[in-house]
């Protein structure tokens, strides 16, 4: 049995005009999701709230306040999400680091074994529950609380590159990428936080482009288009 946890953007599953929900991708990861299931991969789900709110980059509003309010973007998306992957036939829970009522299970290393356990796909929304930590933060924690051995990243573009491919078209991208090289070039694959976690933790990812046919249970197997991170 193989623990993995899958980080999904806001914006990747975001509507046509990048905000809300698109049910349409959704749905298509929640297929890909199902099949690992069957594969008796074990996976848990952080999804930022890009599709909503970046407390990072809101002005107007105090940053603590902007990121409870990121905070629960998250918790909205894995609600939504999880209900998603019920209709696909799987069982879910959302769990969180702060009470969320009884909409979401408080999150303990122990239950969340438990539900893994019961193969269900377990949501971690809330990020750290503590503002000035982004997802990427919150993804590299729960990973390493669980006993993940890896972490899948789905972004927007296939893999990690040395400059942003975007504005750069002769940007290179890394096949295989040590984490200490993240560090040291400030590289933005994820943010500096998370990459020394995962430094002093050895949790190695696989970064991949959520866009691509059967991207997820590809980079699952290993056998992926995209760049790998090691530790």
């Amino acid at each position: 049995m193989s623990r993995i946890i899958l980080k999904l953007s806001g914006e990747a599953l975001a509507g046509e005009d990048g905000t809300g929900f698109g049910p349409d991708r959704i749905r298509a990861v929640a297929s890909q999701v199902k099949t690992l299931t069957e594969q008796k991969y074990e996976v848990g789900i952080v999804i930022g709230g890009g599709n909503f709110i970046r407390g990072r980059s809101t002005k107007e509003i105090d940053r603590t306040k902007a990121d409870s309010i990121g905070m629960l973007a998250t918790v909205m998306n894995c609600i939504y999400v999880s209900e998603m992957f019920r209709n696909e036939g799987m069982q879910t829970v959302v769990m969180t680091p702060f009470q969320v009522g009884s909409f979401t299970k408080l999150f303990s290393k122990d239950l969340a074994n438990e539900y893994f356990a019961k193969g269900a796909v377990v949501f971690f929304a809330g990020g750290t529950g503590h503002p000035f930590f982004s997802t990427d933060t919150g993804v590299v924690l729960r990973a390493i609380e669980v006993g993940a051995e890896v972490i899948l990243m789905a972004k927007n573009v296939d893999g990690v590159y040395d400059s942003d491919p975007v504005k750069n078209p002769y940007a290179k991208r890394y096949d295989i990428l040590p984490i200490d090289e993240i560090i040291d070039k400030r590289l933005q694959a994820l943010d500096l936080t998370a990459s020394i976690l995962a430094q002093e933790n050895r949790m190695p990812m696989r970064v991949f482009d959520l866009k691509e046919e059967n991207s997820i249970v590809k980079a699952a197997s290993g056998n992926f288009n995209g760049t790998i991170i090691t530790v």
